[in-house]
């Protein structure tokens, strides 16, 4: 069993990786609808790995307390090892793209906050952000 969720959970993080990465192409390319259209798939996927994670870790427990006079490295088969290792390394590339992912994300983001700002600017009054101009004010230039 223990061999099967890791395989399932292999896939969901190929799954993961490969739509990041879709969206890092749709970002750079302006495809919002397309990214937008991704994200309840990729939240569903997230779930489905979580629960696979979980279930991984339970497994490994039981195998454990069932056999606590033998280490980890003795009760797993070499299968599982390598689906470990293929787990692990899956893990860190989509640590990776997430990184890339989120660096895009936030400079999108400070772009058209800049651009907002440059629009109806806005001043700090305490903690709460204000327009010091009425919208009335707004002039339009063609």
């Amino acid at each position: 069993m223990l061999i099967q969720y890791i395989a399932s959970a292999n896939s969901d993080i190929l799954k993961i990786i490969e739509i990041t990465s879709s969206d890092i192409d749709d970002i750079k390319l302006a495809h919002h609808d397309e990214l937008f259209k991704r994200n309840k798939i990729k939240d569903e996927l997230i779930v489905s790995f979580e629960n696979k994670k979980s279930l991984i870790n339970s497994e490994i427990s039981k195998l454990i307390s069932q056999n606590r006079d033998k280490s980890l490295d003795e009760l797993l088969s070499d299968d599982i090892k390598n689906g470990l290792d293929e787990f692990q390394k899956n893990l860190a590339l989509l640590k990776d793209i997430n990184k890339k992912y989120a660096r895009m994300v936030l400079a999108v983001s400070e772009f058209y906050n800049s651009v907002i700002e440059r629009l109806i600017p806005t001043e700090m009054q305490g903690y709460k952000r204000v327009n010091s101009k009425s919208g009335s004010s707004l002039e339009l230039r063609v």
